[in-house]
């Protein structure tokens, strides 16, 4: 064998035949063409070689020992690169069956013997440039292929005279199609088009050979199994030299992600993730429209803004999951009431935006209704909406009753505006809690001043602290078996420096909802704990220090070491600490107050409940909990001289504490007749106005020092 195999990089021509003779002349003329040259004396041998070489052409004779040129081309066809390769089989003249036979087995070519030599170098060099030319379109389609699959691109071409419509393999592929030949008629593609856009599919294609103009669209089309693709195709018409249209060339694209992720963004930008329900963002444009609308048609609209009472306690005690689980609920409960004719029905609603809920952000959902409507309707759906919230809802396993409050602002009114419409409405909602929840206001302009000067309290109230612009009231408590004080009651004030003393029930609601309550409540008992001590310092008598615990400071977790700390930092002794705890705080979750409270006598403090009687405690679980003082409530107090009702709840709650052992002290006494029915009745301690107003660390103190008694 003559070996010159990848010289200077030549072509490498692989030479096959049993006649040596014969093969040497080929290979020689070859050789002389600057060509690298193998040979092989049969086809055995010739697919060794072909594995080890990867020869760029083979010119092969037909008849030889141990495996003909037939054999030997079929299988090298199925050897890497076989399919690129210029396969040449060399036939005698007249064998027209074995030229056949040639281009069956795969061959690029045929020669016939005797072979022309001159003609040889030129016939090879041809062969080789075919070669090439048929690789390089072969890559390009593959290259073409793969990005088409890539891009879920497919092409098609449309024989009008034929009605044929041939399309790429990646075509075949999106509509689920079979290739075959990549034949198919023109209406087995519509076929495919889902029956919402079929029509319009069909008009686009016949609008587009009417006008003679391209188009472009999206549709979707349904598959065998019943999925669907969202398609993008886009197409021009070819006409002949006559301006009649012959032939319609396109692609069509798979844009089902796209369409999808657009989808995702979409939601994500106009709705809650949470609820599924329009947000804010949405919402304004709602209104906006509704608005525009509205002028123009001289009609109505009107926005309720809804709020979930006290939902930031609910969150903080039951945890975050169980708050979106109760959100979901009322999203759910407030889109069915929406759905009701029974409620809505007495609106003409109009068609574009009509009646839309929202949730706008945390625990605000509003509805948006426009029409001809009175206000009295007004009420009367706000009214309903209401008693459907306060239905009990499951949440985690437990039944949950809550209740909201609900403003209202209506155009034609304060405003034209979206956003102040729907400012208004919250302001509205505001005052609707304010006023105890679980009830509606309408706006009113009043409202909108009033509200910005809450505003401005909240941020002026998140700097007091750090201002220390907080200052300690006490009102003493007198014990009325010896008539001496026995204790104080620390009550917090703001000494605001452009407002003056501000009282505690003008920002502790801004505190609760601000979460500023319980920095604000850390500051109280460390601050009350220091006085106590400083006073013992000063060298009064030891008493007893009562400071307010607000519902937010009880659930926070630690509460016992943060008790204890404080103590721990003043130096008063945890006996002469007495913690005033709510009824709605300590029967809120059971199992977790009697915990806290077992947690917090093991620190060495009293305990009391504070406006007993106004809450919902049950007997059951009342002598459950480690008390010590049940703090009878100032409103009972106000009228048991002239309201035997008031004189009866009195005495029952004396006698209920006496029972469990427990002390009472009566807050809001204020007449010598009150003081007298609580000595009557047996009460352990009073406090209120006849004994003193709430006053500063100085005058209490120059209080103790004059060791005044009450008889």
């Amino acid at each position: 064998m003559h070996n010159n195999t990848g010289l200077r990089g030549q072509p490498v021509v692989l030479v096959v035949d049993d006649d040596m003779a014969e093969r040497l002349l080929i290979v020689e003329t070859l050789l002389e063409n600057n060509l690298a040259v193998e040979e092989a004396e049969d086809g055995v041998e010739a697919l060794e070689l072909f594995q080890r070489f990867s020869p760029d052409l083979v010119l092969m004779d037909v008849k030889m020992p141990r495996m003909d040129g037939f054999t030997a081309c079929g299988e090298m066809r199925k050897l890497p690169g076989g399919i690129d390769t210029a396969i040449v089989l060399v036939t005698g003249l007249d064998d027209i069956a074995s030229i056949l036979r040639a281009f069956d087995v795969g061959a690029t070519d045929f020669m016939t013997k005797p072979v022309n030599w001159p003609l040889l170098s030129h016939r090879v060099r041809y062969l080789l440039r075919a070669r090439d030319a048929f690789r390089n379109l072969r890559q390009s389609e593959q290259r073409l292929s793969v990005a088409q699959k890539i891009a879920k691109l497919g092409n098609w071409d449309w024989d009008f005279e034929k009605d044929t419509v041939y399309s790429s393999n990646q075509m075949c592929a999106l509509w689920g199609l079979d290739p075959v030949d990549g034949r198919f008629s023109h209406e087995m593609f519509l076929q495919c088009v889902h029956p919402d856009d079929n029509e319009a599919v069909r008009a686009t294609v016949k609008n587009a050979l009417e006008e003679k103009k391209p188009y472009r669209l999206e549709y979707k089309i349904q598959l065998a199994d019943g999925s669907s693709r969202i398609i993008h195709e886009q197409a021009e018409v070819e006409y002949d030299t006559n301006g009649v249209p012959v032939s319609m060339h396109g692609t069509v694209q798979d844009i089902s992600e796209r369409k999808q992720a657009e989808e995702k963004i979409r939601l994500l930008a106009y709705y809650d993730a949470l609820t599924g329900l329009p947000n804010r963002q949405l919402f304004s444009k709602y209104v906006e429209q509704a608005l525009f609308t509205a002028r123009r048609a001289s009609s109505k609209v009107a926005l309720l803004y809804v709020g979930v009472d006290r939902f930031k306690r609910i969150n903080d005690s039951l945890g975050r999951s169980a708050g979106d689980q109760l959100l979901q609920l009322i999203a759910t409960c407030l889109a069915d009431s929406v759905r009701r004719s029974d409620i809505f029905g007495e609106f003409v609603v109009a068609k574009e935006p009509g009646l839309v809920l929202s949730r706008l952000t945390g625990d605000e959902f509003s509805i948006l209704l426009t029409g001809v409507f009175e206000e009295e309707s007004l009420s009367n759906v706000a009214r309903r909406i209401l008693e459907m919230l306060q239905k009990p809802f499951s949440v985690g396993g437990q039944e949950m009753n809550i209740s909201c409050s609900l403003g209202i602002s209506i155009y034609p009114g304060e405003t034209d505006d979206a956003e102040a419409l729907l400012k208004n409405a919250d302001v509205a909602m505001a005052y609707a809690k304010q006023s105890g929840g679980n009830t509606f206001k309408f706006f009113a302009r009043d409202m909108n001043d009033r509200a910005i000067e809450r505003l401005n309290l909240e941020i002026d109230l998140k700097k007091a602290l750090e201002r220390d612009e907080f200052v300690l009231f006490y009102q003493p408590q007198i014990d009325l078996h010896s008539g001496k004080i026995s204790g104080v009651e620390a009550l917090i004030r703001w000494q605001h420096p452009e407002r003056g003393l501000i009282a505690p029930l003008q920002f502790i609601s801004i505190a609760e909802e601000s979460g500023l309550i319980l920095p604000i409540g850390a500051w109280v008992l460390n601050e009350a704990c220091r006085q106590a001590y400083s006073w013992q310092q000063n060298g009064l008598a030891p008493i007893r220090m009562a400071v307010n615990i607000s519902s937010y400071q009880f659930r926070q977790t630690g509460l016992a070491t943060i008790v204890k700390q404080a103590l721990d930092n003043s130096g008063l002794a945890s006996s002469l600490l007495e913690l005033e705890l709510t009824e709605s705080a300590i029967m809120q979750d059971i199992d977790t107050t009697i915990i806290t409270l077992t947690r917090l006598k093991e620190v060495g403090v009293t305990l009391s409940v504070d406006d007993f009687g106004t809450g919902y405690s049950s007997m059951n679980y009342l002598k459950r909990f480690p008390l010590d003082t049940l703090k009878i409530d100032r409103s009972f107090v106000m009228d048991i001289t002239t309201d035997p009702n008031d004189a009866a709840i009195i005495t029952a709650i004396i006698a209920l504490a006496e029972s469990l052992g427990l002390k009472t002290i009566a807050e809001g006494v204020e007449t010598q007749e009150q003081l007298q029915f609580m000595r009557q009745h047996l009460c352990d301690e009073i406090q209120g106005f006849f004994i003193s107003k709430p006053m500063p660390a100085d005058e209490v103190e120059r209080f103790l020092v004059s060791g005044m008694t009450f008889c």
